[in-house]
């Protein structure tokens, strides 16, 4: 693993499979809505094969048939499911201790994400630590269409130069954002992207956070 000279000062956060450690539950989610409709569910080896952003491409991958019904029910369903167990979820090992760390070195702290802002700032309520971050960013709805419009109007916000900030996530789309903002970013693999599908995103790739602190301790 390479260090990185770490001279950042403002750190964008994913939150899905991140910091918040819920592919499981995404995955058990989803497949009560394919058996419910008599289609195949899925494991987590094709979970990691076809989960991406726009998620409504997911949902067809997936097998939903939106001839049939429109993406906005099967969506509105999984969210349902979703939020019925999400304080099921625990932080990813390494989340608390990465967010103290950062705080200690004096960056400040953002969240942005493709979840509903409310669900945000409740479940980082719920795991106390909404402290953290200085600004909380999501969508206003709940289907998940992607981040990039919301991370323009972060950085817009910050007033930072784009060599001062990274941005730390677990897909490719989260890359796709950090290139769109001008910043780097650090891609974890224990999150809803494995290994093997970040490697193309060609940037820093952790195991998991508890990583960080010996990937800038040399800084």
């Amino acid at each position: 693993m390479n260090k990185i000279p770490f001279s950042y000062r403002h750190i964008i956060w994913d939150w899905n499979g991140t910091l918040l450690n819920d592919k499981w539950l995404c995955i058990e989610s989803i497949s009560t809505l394919l058996k419910a409709r008599n289609l195949p569910s899925i494991d987590e080896e094709k979970y990691d094969r076809i989960f991406r952003f726009p998620v409504k491409d997911y949902y067809q991958e997936a097998g939903f048939n939106f001839d049939n019904e429109s993406f906005e029910v099967p969506a509105l369903e999984f969210i349902r499911l979703y939020d019925s167990r999400k304080k099921d979820c625990r932080l990813q090992k390494g989340a608390l201790e990465a967010l103290e760390m950062f705080e200690r070195m004096g960056c400040t702290q953002y969240l942005l994400s493709a979840s509903e802002t409310g669900v945000l700032k409740e479940m980082t309520d719920h795991f106390d630590i909404t402290r953290f971050f200085d600004k909380i960013k999501g969508l206003d709805n709940h289907y998940a269409h992607g981040k990039g419009d919301l991370g323009l109007e972060l950085l817009s916000s910050l007033h930072a130069p784009a060599d001062s900030i990274i941005m730390i996530g677990d897909t490719c789309h989260d890359k796709e954002v950090a290139d769109l903002l001008g910043v780097k970013a650090i891609l974890c693999t224990n999150g809803h992207f494995p290994e093997y599908r970040l490697e193309s995103c060609g940037t820093q790739l952790i195991d998991n956070l508890e990583q960080l602190p010996g990937l800038i301790s040399a800084v």
